[in-house]
């Protein structure tokens, strides 16, 4: 059966999603491949009230994972969407306030001041260069001078307090077969699912996802997301802002295409004047090896006695510098 859901790519439809507690845990045990035990989404969210060049929203959880050995362990995920291509500026000055952030020290038993181990999630609309892999680990790893990896010792809470590992996930490539437990919940941001008369919405075949408790749980939120007024009107923001964007960065393509035309144009005309500029030369250095044949010639038929007016007649030169030769 086919059911149409809200679009999460949408940030405030996403945003509706994470904040239900077990939809939480249900993404983001799936794409630590850990059981999140519990989840509190952060105070803040940081979503760009500005709405300046580039539309990126991001929200913070402390959640607590379990071990291989069964014990619990506090990280700080912090997960960033975007829907158009943005500079890796950008999420660099969001980790330095994070990392800045005196909230995000652990707070019991922690005399050296320790930060939260942290793991950073891109959402992201657009592809990453030719990485054709959907979902990305970048994990960091200790080694000693030789190059050989240090695990005694490892993990260590000052090390996890400077480093952290991060998952990048690239959205256009969120489609085709569904091969494991992530895809599987990713698929609900599979943008080939667009409906064609509106985008806002994504037309899911429920049976995918048939005696999956979870997944279930996931579509019922999108599907109330879809049906929600006030979600749909900030998906008609967000619209209305893309488009402007769409718009301008049209006109600033324009711009850009007629600028590098332009600049085209006067590096020919620059060549051309450089060219004329050394055949004027040329025809100069021409002129002036002519001149000096004639003087010479002038002067020797001075010398052989030949009158300054025949030698005027015949070289074109004036009297006044036939006399002034020697």
């Amino acid at each position: 059966m086919i059911i149409s859901i809200a679009n999460p790519i949408y940030d405030s439809v996403f945003k509706y999603l994470m904040e239900d507690a077990r939809v939480a845990k249900t993404i983001l045990s799936a794409l630590l491949k850990k059981e999140v035990v519990e989840v509190e989404m952060r105070k803040h969210e940081y979503t760009n009230g500005t709405r300046d060049k580039i539309s990126m929203f991001r929200i913070d959880f402390g959640a607590k994972v379990r071990q291989s050995d069964g014990s619990l362990k506090l990280v700080l995920i912090e997960l960033q969407k975007t829907w158009l291509e943005t500079e890796t500026l950008r999420f660099r000055q969001y980790l330095g306030t994070q990392y800045a952030n005196p909230d995000n020290i652990i707070k019991d038993s922690n005399p050296n001041g320790y930060g939260i181990p942290m793991i950073t999630v891109y959402l992201l609309g657009h592809r990453v260069g030719e990485i054709e892999e959907p979902v990305l680990y970048v994990r960091h790893k200790s080694y000693n001078y030789d190059g050989d990896e240090v695990k005694k010792g490892m993990p260590d809470p000052f090390v996890e307090s400077l480093v952290h590992d991060s998952i990048i996930i690239q959205i256009p490539l969120l489609h085709g077969h569904v091969n494991n437990r992530l895809v599987k919940i990713l698929s609900v941001f599979d943008q080939t699912n667009k409906c064609d008369r509106n985008r806002q919405v994504l037309n899911i075949d429920e049976s995918m996802y048939e005696g999956n408790a979870e997944m279930q749980h996931i579509l019922h939120r999108l599907l109330a997301a879809a049906s929600d007024s006030k979600l749909r009107q900030d998906m008609n923001v967000e619209d209305e802002y893309f488009s402007a964007i769409e718009s301008r960065d049209t006109a600033i393509m324009n711009r850009d295409k007629r600028i590098a035309e332009q600049n085209v144009q006067l590096q020919e005309q620059s060549a051309q004047l450089e060219e004329q500029s050394a055949q004027l030369e040329e025809q100069s250095a021409q002129l002036e090896e002519q001149r000096s044949t004639i003087l010479v010639s002038a002067k020797m038929m001075k010398a052989a006695g030949i009158s300054i007016e025949q030698i005027s007649t015949i070289t074109k030169l004036s009297l006044d510098v036939i006399r002034a030769l020697e």
